[in-house]
């Protein structure tokens, strides 16, 4: 399905109080998703539960976040970043995002819950530029080194600023 989906330039804005919920397995499969979720992915309940979370993953995502992403949450941290995230109809939408593994009483890992909000657009005047140059880091390294070359711009950020992603997200 996600494949067959063309990108388009119509945004669709979160409104201020919107709060987009899913939850999903250990590998990534969404087994809830809350109505504002449905309505800002385009996608039906039915279409949308038991699907990787990534079918609303925009090609305009630098593969590192999503590497960084994944890495910190199997680390058992929590991850706040921003995520451009796109619809069944090919519009998209930007989020503030915060993922947080999830444990049963035996302190294993049953998946993980994402609650999403509106950014600001002061935090999207600093992300947008800098996803598009670790986009084109990637696309410049290659598939096989992409993750690589487009960490190292997000490194050459942070470094100077002595924060890692998420101290620098939640500071927008």
């Amino acid at each position: 399905m996600k494949n067959k989906i063309k990108p388009t330039q119509k945004e669709i804005v979160l409104r201020d109080d919107d709060f987009i919920v899913s939850k999903t397995d250990p590998k990534g499969r969404i087994i809830y998703a809350n109505k504002i979720f449905v309505e800002f992915s385009g996608y039906t309940q039915v279409e949308i539960l038991n699907k990787q979370h990534n079918i609303v993953r925009h090609p305009d995502m630098p593969r590192a976040v999503f590497n960084l992403l994944w890495e910190t949450i199997q680390s058992g941290k929590e991850f706040n970043g921003y995520v451009k995230n796109m619809s069944k109809d090919g519009s998209y939408y930007w989020v503030f995002a915060n993922v947080t593994p999830s444990y049963n009483n035996g302190n294993n890992n049953i998946g993980y819950y994402s609650v999403r909000r509106k950014p600001s657009q002061e935090a999207l005047n600093v992300i947008i530029p800098l996803y598009k140059e670790m986009l084109q880091a990637e696309k410049k390294a290659g598939a096989k080194d992409a993750i690589e070359a487009s960490t190292s711009i997000l490194s050459e950020k942070l470094v100077p600023l002595g924060v890692d992603y998420d101290q620098f997200a939640l500071s927008l």
